[in-house]
């Protein structure tokens, strides 16, 4: 397989038992597992009202975990631009760059990430989703350079040039990340069906601009590692219950990994969330090592989003380090793809 960079998703998990403080330590100690072990970047997204996620306040997090790393990159994945301001959003993050210069990323994506009674109570304008692509407009405008009689400036922010990506699971992401030559990240790792018709439509349809002149894709992919296939089946019954869990109408917490999944759905569970959990790698080294290879082969990706909503910590720990030594992941051995800097037009 070509080397291609592997990067973190945390949902900043809230295990059964556990608290959201112990949720955002233990992501802090993954980005620093994750920084010894060569991944590229760590990135929270955010969520609303889920009893099982603790990174709602995702500026928040991406700051705890900034401070607490030196040269991972770490950012949102994403920020769902239609609940926010683009100021309040380029002032957070120009912040964030600030403080942190060269690490920050900044995915941004339109759905509420929560349902809409949350929505609402979020002060989110049903219709704000068909603002998106202004909205990101506006964000570039706003962390590029200052402009003669710029009345309203992200301070700060302005001049920062923080790299934005366009998240998505549909097309629309795909045509509007190619339309303003940005990297694209597709969130796969839930919503598999319009994977590759996505790609297709950004690379063939990608403008290049100041941030990036060639087309940069990264993918989602689930993967459970684990000593032995058996075990890393095991582990991820978590990701599998949780599924099934939202189509019964519940929420919650993450729940422990169980023995018999096969007992704990019904068939009809059990093909909804297969479907969701189709881009999922689940095994010992050989076979993550072999999974994620297909995976990039299919998707011809330039970078993997490695999500692992496992339960107990320490195995989820155990499971990136497994995957990055079965892929001989290497910071000196990484390709230099990662998307250029804004940079001025020669």
């Amino acid at each position: 397989m070509r080397p291609v960079p592997l990067s973190v998703l945390d949902l900043a998990p809230i295990s059964l038992g556990s608290t959201a403080g112990d949720a955002l330590r233990n992501s802090l100690d993954l980005a620093r597992h994750a920084e010894r072990l060569g991944y590229r970047r760590h990135w929270v997204a955010e969520h609303h009202n889920m009893p099982g996620i603790a990174s709602a306040a995702t500026a928040v997090v991406v700051g705890h975990l900034a401070a607490g790393t030196s040269t991972i990159r770490v950012g949102a994945g994403g920020i769902m631009l239609p609940n926010h301001s683009p100021l309040v959003i380029a002032e957070q993050f120009g912040t964030l760059e600030a403080l942190f210069p060269g690490r920050i990323d900044l995915g941004l994506g339109r759905a509420p990430g929560t349902d809409q009674l949350t929505a609402r109570a979020l002060r989110r304008d049903t219709m704000s989703g068909n603002e998106f692509p202004q909205d990101v407009q506006d964000l570039q405008f706003l962390f590029g350079p200052l402009q003669p009689g710029q009345a309203i400036r992200a301070v700060p922010g302005a001049g920062l040039e923080v790299p934005l990506w366009i998240l998505g699971s549909s097309t629309f992401g795909a045509r509007l990340a190619a339309s303003l030559g940005l990297p694209y990240a597709f969130a796969s790792h839930f919503a598999p069906t319009d994977l590759l018709a996505a790609l297709d439509v950004y690379r063939r349809e990608f403008r290049p601009s100041r941030q990036l002149q060639e087309p940069y894709t990264m993918a989602g992919l689930n993967v459970f590692a684990a000593a032995t296939d058996e075990e890393a089946r095991r582990l991820f019954t978590t990701p599998q219950q949780s599924w099934a869990n939202r189509f019964r109408g519940l929420s919650g917490p993450y729940p422990p990994p169980i023995d018999d999944i096969e007992a704990f759905w019904s068939p009809a569970e059990k093909a909804q969330a297969s479907a969701m959990l189709t881009h999922s790698v689940v095994g010992s080294s050989a076979t993550v090592a072999a999974g994620v290879e297909r995976f990039v082969e299919l998707a011809d990706i330039d970078e993997v989003m490695v999500v692992s909503a496992i339960f107990d910590h320490e195995a989820r720990l155990h499971s990136y380090e497994i995957l990055a030594a079965a892929l001989t992941t290497d910071p000196s051995t990484m390709p230099s793809s990662e998307p250029s800097r804004p940079r001025a037009p020669s």
